[in-house]
Order: structure tokens, then C-alpha cells, then sequence
């Protein structure tokens, strides 16, 4: 089975006025999320929530220079990335079938690039 990296991007804003059982709610959609993952024969292989962009850093490795590192992520946009799953499916199909799934507002839904010693390079 192939691998799928699930990139989840949202407004931050709802951080704003989130309280306990907003909270709770969102878990609970994930959770949902889960089960209909397992339910559909592909697995989570793993995910985390991430802490808001404002506590980014992003680092610029620049030819012939230092690296150079700013705070925050390095575009600005009105969807911030937000967490992530990865997830082993079928293939592309079942990927975006699950992605569907997901609640978020955004998924960026990309394969993983197999780099084991046997793997072919890229095309």
C-alpha cells in the first residue's frame, strides 16, 4: 500500500473563541475520521495537531550564504498548516476518497516519496 501525507490547512481564527467543548467537538470529528479510515481497509500511520504559525520559525538555506531564519512561516496566507496525517492507502483514489473525510477545511493530499535503499528516483 502506498503512503499519503494529509496536510490540513485552516483559518486560525476559530483559536480565537475556542472553548472547552468546541474543543471537544473538533477531537470528536477526528476521531469519527479515524474510524472511517480503518473502517475503509487503510491505516493512520501518524498525525499530530500543530501549535498556531505564530510560534514558526522558518529556516532559508541559501547557495553561498548562511542559512537565514525568520519567524513565522515564510508566505502568508489566510489557511495556516495546522497538522497533519499520514496515512497508508490503497492508492490515489482512496486517498482522496478518505481526504473527504477529513474535517478540515483544506487537504493538501501528497504521496510519500519512497527513499529506501531500492527505491528508483523520482520521475
Amino acid at each position: 500500500m502506498a503512503q499519503y501525507m494529509f496536510l490540513l490547512y485552516d483559518s486560525e481564527e476559530w483559536f480565537d473563541n475556542l472553548n472547552a467543548e468546541e474543543w471537544q467537538k473538533a477531537m470528536e470529528l477526528h476521531g469519527a475520521f479515524a474510524q472511517a479510515v480503518e473502517a475503509a481497509g487503510a491505516k493512520i500511520l501518524g498525525g499530530e495537531a500543530l501549535e498556531r504559525s505564530t510560534t514558526a520559525s522558518t529556516v532559508k538555506n541559501r547557495e553561498g550564504a548562511e542559512p537565514l531564519v525568520t519567524d513565522g512561516p515564510f508566505i502568508e496566507t489566510k489557511e495556516a498548516l495546522g497538522g497533519f496525517y499520514i496515512i497508508e492507502a490503497r492508492d490515489l483514489d482512496q486517498a482522496l476518497e478518505l481526504a473527504k473525510a477529513c474535517p478540515s477545511g483544506n487537504i493538501e493530499v501528497r504521496p510519500v516519496m519512497d527513499t529506501s535503499a531500492d527505491a528508483q528516483p523520482p520521475a
